[in-house]
């Protein structure tokens, strides 16, 4: 169902970019670890699970970049007489990139504590027939070249329950 993907992610896009969103999150976050706040614009937050070496080709890309999308629907009929009740896989990729590898780790880390800041407050029914229980799983992957030199990404992954007639 490919209508379920793209609900759940605009759905996402929407909180992301909402005055309690990403902004706030790392507002919040920032303080707390004595950082300099980001601001972070609606060109950043990317509807898309892309290669970051290919949109960079194609169209460059400001960072921190937050990859929105959806990577599993699962359609469990957990209700039995509706079209669609189950799980859709939600993934917000960000993307730290800088021009010297001290430090990366650190700002990758404030922004996937800003997205799981703003996960942890927005628990609960998102309209719809969708629901986010709580709860993710991130990945941090290694330091590459790429970006403005050296580029790392984080995973963070969580499930939405959905029930559609």
């Amino acid at each position: 169902m490919a209508i379920v993907s793209r609900v759940t992610t605009k759905r996402l896009m929407e909180i992301l970019g909402a005055e309690t969103g990403l902004a706030f999150g790392i507002a919040q976050v920032s303080s707390q670890e004595g950082m300099d706040a980001v601001v972070v614009l609606p060109s950043q937050l990317i509807p898309q699970n892309a290669g970051a070496d290919l949109v960079e080709k194609s169209a460059g890309t400001k960072y921190p970049a937050f990859c929105v999308y959806c990577e599993k629907v699962s359609n469990l009929l957990t209700e039995k007489f509706r079209t669609f009740s189950g799980k859709s896989r939600m993934v917000v990729e960000v993307r730290v990139s800088q021009d010297r590898l001290e430090g990366i780790d650190q700002q990758l880390q404030m922004f996937v504590d800003a997205v799981t800041t703003v996960l942890d407050m927005h628990r609960g029914d998102w309209g719809g027939g969708l629901l986010y229980a709580g709860g993710y799983e991130v990945t941090l992957g290694p330091v590459k070249h790429g970006g403005k030199n050296f580029l790392q990404t984080a995973k963070v992954s969580f499930d939405i329950d959905v029930s559609v007639n």
